[in-house]
């Protein structure tokens, strides 16, 4: 015989508690005839009377004490449970994974950082910095961030910036020695500081003006990933240097750094927070998808 569900033993215990069915019924919003019946099956189902019950009054039998002795309290901790599940839903809590490239967590994610915890002091934060394609879901990550043509098509993608832009730098001593390029092919006949990704590629220079795509494999007198080494070599004048404005806006705004071809150096999207579809979005994730909602709104709004 099946055992009694919850809902059975929850009617019990009001009618135990009160000692009236009608009152009862009115606690767990049930009819009479519903809570009668409910106890009329739970007593089929252990096979023992719990109650001697009159049109005036209800009495529990030993076996009735007994249960309510042990089901009672076990029913108000499982009341407090989902109580205290459903309370995450309001609070924003635990830990956050984000997976992202090197770009992103640099100027994205960094200055985001502090606020956001500030704002949500119950959330931990875990984000890995990697410049390969991880599949977050195996890799145990709630979100990751990639930009938009490398996008899986069955997640859930937010902008998490602006509009971002490639820029070409060089020391004023370099361009002093080199002359400036003028046209991206012309990159074919100086010193480059270029990256070579975990794969192995280290990708062509890519350059638009007016819907011409242009595509250089410059020759590279330094190869590193490291942008703290490329930005010293590039401010001691070892060569040229493609890279995100962000990385060196302020050494450009300086004069530390001079800007090349800038007509071919058109914005492009930044990157996009991803997440898998789901029904239930975790508290964590949720707090963190308004916060770039709203850090985007603010960052629009500033002069």
């Amino acid at each position: 015989m099946a055992d009694p569900d919850l809902r059975d033993l929850d009617a019990f215990v009001a009618v135990a508690r009160t000692r009236n069915f009608r009152r009862a019924a009115v606690e767990i919003r049930v009819s009479v005839s519903s809570l009668s019946q409910r106890l009329r099956d739970l007593e089929e189902r252990l096979g023992v009377r719990l109650m001697n019950r009159t049109t005036r009054s209800v009495a529990l039998t030993e076996a009735g004490e007994l249960l309510l002795s042990r089901v009672a309290p076990a029913l108000r901790d499982v009341g407090d449970a989902l109580d205290q599940v459903r309370g995450l839903r309001e609070v924003a809590s635990g830990r956050l994974r984000i997976n992202a490239p090197p770009p992103a967590v640099d100027l994205v994610l960094a200055p985001m950082v502090g606020p956001f915890l500030s704002a949500h002091p119950q959330v931990d934060l875990d984000i890995v910095s990697e410049s390969g394609f991880v599949d977050i879901v195996s890799g145990g990550y709630d979100a990751g961030v990639r930009y938009g043509e490398h996008l899986a098509q069955d997640m859930v993608a937010i902008p998490l910036s602006g509009a971002q832009r490639y820029v070409v730098v060089a020391s004023p001593g370099y361009v002093a020695r080199r002359g400036k390029p003028k046209h991206p092919k012309d990159l074919l006949d100086h010193d480059c500081i270029r990256a070579r990704y975990s794969s192995g590629v280290m990708h062509d220079w890519e350059f638009e003006k007016a819907g011409q795509l242009v595509k250089v494999d410059p020759p590279a007198k330094l190869i590193s990933t490291n942008m703290g080494l490329a930005m010293r070599a590039a401010l001691d004048g070892a060569g040229i240097w493609a890279t995100l404005d962000g990385y060196v806006h302020d050494a450009v705004k300086s004069g530390a750094l001079v800007s090349l071809m800038e007509d071919w150096c058109e914005p492009f999207p930044g990157p996009f927070l991803y997440y898998p579809s789901r029904r239930q979005t975790p508290p964590a994730l949720r707090a963190f998808i308004d916060f770039v909602a709203d850090w985007r709104k603010r960052s629009v709004s500033r002069p």
